[in-house]
Order: C-alpha cells, then sequence, then structure tokens
C-alpha cells in the first residue's frame, strides 16, 4: 500500500496515481530505505500505567481509545504520521513518508496542541519530547499495519528526552529548537543526561507559540541589505504615502524562498522603529496546514495587540479583548459589535463564519478594529506567506484596502509564486 509522496495518502498496491490528490505514484521497491531528516515525536500519559492496574481491561480501553483518536487526529492535521502507539504511549514521524519545509515547527506546534487539549477536555497529564536529525526511513513500511518507518538516534533520543520531560512539559533538542525559536517561545531547562549519550543533551521546554508584535530582529544578521535599495523605497514610500494622505496603500512581495521577502519586511521594521512618530506594526503568518487556519494571520494580528496568550482562558482571552477594542473605540455598542465579530479569532467560539449575508458584517466589524487603531497611529499590517491563505483572507485584505478611509494604512503581503 504505497504512500502517496505529495499528501501522503495510502493507496492501493495497483494504484499508479493517488486516489486522493491524483500525483503520480512512484513504485516503491520491497525494503528500500534511505536517509532522510525527519523530526521525531514521542508522547506518553504520565500516571497511565499505575491507574490502570487499579482497572478493568475494558475501563482501561474505554479511557485509551478516545485519547489515541484525538492525539492520532492533532498529529494528523499539522501533518504528521503516526508511526506506532505503545500502550499510552504515541511515536510520530514529521517528515516522513511526506516532507515539508517546516516539520520541526508542526511537531511542536502539534505538541503544545495536544497538551494543552488532552489537560483541558480529558484531564490527562502527557509528557512529550521532539527531536530533529537524520534517520534511516523505511520507504515501503505501513504504519498503520505496525511496521516501522524510522529508526537511527534521533528515535532513541526523542524517547529518552520524553522520560525526562516534566508533567505537561514539552522538552525539544538544539536542532529542533534552533529551527522553530522565531515562531515558539521556550524557557531554558538543564541538560539531559540520557542512557548511551556520552554527554548531556542541550534541551529546551516549550511553552506556547509566538503571538509576534513584530519581525523577530534578532533571527537576523547585520550584514548590509545589497541589491534591493529599490524595493525597499518602494516599501518606505508607501508608508509616507499612507501617512500623509491618510489613506490606505497595499504592496504585495512575490519571490521563490530566500530571495529576500522577509529581509526587505525587516529592513521596514527598522524604519519604522526609528521613526521618531509612534506606529502600531501587526504582523501575521498563514499557515498551510490545520483546520481553522482561514484568518490565522488575523488571529495573530487581534491577539497580539491585545496581547492574549495561549495559557489565558476564556474569560482572560475576552477580558483582554474587550479592554484592547474600548481603548480605540468609545462608543459601547461598537464595542459589543466589533468584540463580537472578532471573538473567533482569538479562539472564543466557532471559527469565523463569513458565509453570505454575514460576511458584510463581519468585515465591517473587522474594518472597524483596525481602522480605530490607525486613528490613533499609522498602521502597520504585515501578512505573511499569503501563497497559503484561503479566499476568505485575501478577500478580507482587499476590502480593508478599498474600503478603509482617512486612516493611514499600510498592508504589506508577502507570498511565493505559487
Amino acid at each position: 500500500m504505497p504512500a502517496c509522496p505529495q499528501c501522503g495518502e495510502d493507496n492501493p498496491d495497483r494504484a499508479r496515481f493517488c486516489l486522493a490528490c491524483g500525483a503520480a505514484l512512484a513504485p516503491t521497491e520491497p525494503g528500500r530505505e534511505e536517509r532522510k531528516r525527519v523530526t521525531v515525536l514521542f508522547a506518553d500519559l504520565v500516571g497511565f500505567t499505575e491507574q490502570a492496574e487499579q482497572l478493568d481491561p475494558e475501563e482501561v480501553r474505554a479511557l485509551q481509545a478516545p485519547y489515541w483518536a484525538r492525539v492520532k487526529s492533532e498529529l494528523e492535521r499539522y501533518g504528521g504520521t503516526v508511526e506506532k502507539f505503545i500502550g499510552d504511549a504515541v511515536m510520530a514521524l514529521f517528515g516522513a513518508p511526506v516532507a515539508h519545509e517546516d516539520d520541526p515547527e508542526r511537531a511542536v506546534r502539534a505538541a503544545l496542541t495536544i497538551r494543552d487539549r488532552i489537560a483541558q477536555d480529558d484531564g490527562l497529564q502527557v509528557r512529550i519530547a521532539v527531536t530533529t536529525g537524520e534517520a534511516l526511513v523505511s520507504l515501503g513500511a505501513r504504519p498503520a499495519e505496525g511496521e516501522g518507518m524510522a529508526s537511527g538516534d534521533v528515535v532513541n533520543t526523542a524517547a529518552r528526552l520524553q522520560s525526562a520531560a516534566p508533567t505537561n512539559g514539552i522538552l525539544v533538542d538544539e536542532t529542533t529548537y534552533r529551527a522553530t525559536a522565531p515562531a515558539i517561545e521556550y524557557r531554558a531547562a538543564e541538560p539531559v543526561v540520557a542512557k548511551g549519550k556520552t554527554e548531556p543533551v542541550p534541551v529546551w521546554e516549550a511553552v506556547e507559540p509566538r503571538w509576534r508584535f513584530g519581525v523577530d530582529v534578532e533571527q537576523r544578521g547585520p550584514a548590509e541589505l545589497v541589491g534591493r535599495s529599490e524595493e525597499l523605497d518602494l516599501l518606505t514610500d508607501a508608508l509616507a504615502r499612507a501617512r500623509r494622505e491618510r489613506a490606505s496603500q497595499l504592496v504585495t512581495l512575490v519571490g521563490v524562498p530566500g530571495i529576500g521577502k522577509s529581509r526587505l519586511v525587516y529592513e521596514l521594521s527598522r524604519a519604522v522603529d526609528a521613526d521618531p512618530e509612534l506606529i502600531y506594526w501587526r504582523q501575521g503568518r498563514s499557515l498551510p496546514y490545520g483546520e481553522g487556519v482561514t484568518f490565522w494571520a488575523l488571529s495573530e494580528m487581534v491577539k497580539g495587540h491585545a496581547a492574549i496568550l495561549e495559557t489565558d482562558d476564556a474569560a482572560e482571552a475576552e477580558q483582554k479583548l474587550r479592554a484592547a477594542v474600548a481603548e480605540v473605540i468609545s462608543d459601547t455598542a461598537d464595542v459589543d459589535w466589533a468584540v463580537g465579530h472578532l471573538k473567533p479569532l482569538v479562539g472564543l467560539g466557532a471559527e469565523a463564519d463569513v458565509g453570505g449575508d454575514r460576511r458584510a458584517e463581519v468585515f465591517a466589524a473587522w474594518r472597524k478594529f483596525f481602522e480605530a487603531l490607525a486613528e490613533r497611529r499609522p498602521l502597520v499590517l504585515v501578512f505573511e506567506d499569503l501563497q497559503w491563505a484561503d479566499d476568505g483572507l485575501l478577500d478580507f485584505v482587499d476590502h480593508l484596502v478599498e474600503w478603509a478611509s482617512g486612516v493611514p494604512l499600510l498592508c504589506v503581503c508577502t507570498a511565493r509564486p505559487e
């Protein structure tokens, strides 16, 4: 049963094309292996073995089944493949059979989601570890039938770190940390003395996703920007025009990975920081995976402005959101209206419904909030990775630029030519 190299779907042995996405299926030689860079996630319930000793087998199964289903769903939602369940432990791979450029980030985000939802909904506690490195991957393995996919030090290390993780904690190795630090908030942790390792393993504990208020400055080198002065002038001129004319401006940067889109955004942020006038800078990124991510970039902006954290409960999140809106909108009725439509963006309720007749009102409420921000100070909104954005977000960006009036607003969008 070959897995599609494009989407990961299992297909019948006789299939020449993927039944899910239509991609061509290359014939896989039985037993063929190759070295691949993968990210490994190990998760284990805390204290479940002791609890199971007091229960009948049927009761153990009744507890395990929903846990397995939830964990498997979250891992697959982020693009991972469950290799095996061993009792109450699970091992998953990111990067095999289907590889993505952000597999370490996907794995850590999946770990954070599992930690939070297992504790919140099931009242269980977990220990999780995530490691990244080279493994020997069996290309013809069928995890659904219990066949192992990967082996190597990266797998063994993940198992060791998981055992050393604190309750409801997530430990990552140095490679994973370096690959995800711009997107994930970490705190320092003591190196782990792992069996079979000559030296303690440096680790970091994942805390929550970063809600970025600006560009990750510390990730950029001090090297002088070369050959992009014309593009940078275009950005700074657009901001100057938005401020001078009190009108909305839109600039879209399109280019292949590594060509310098993020560096241009960073240089614009430096110009904003150097400006004597205070300027709001809000930044969000579209994700290529997961459910409920249609307006993820917008969600990052609203959460960032309201200082809403992943650890905030619903009451705290709503209180922060209302305070942020009331700070820039004076009319109480307008505050209630805007908050009601902004709540889904910060995870309070179902995903925002912008279908049919509701779209105009929802977009108007969101626009009201951003117009109010720009009324107080010039506002720069940076929408990253729009090649992964759904039509709903693209439509809102168009709506915002077209209908926002009388305020200094610059929207900067980055995308790949896909």
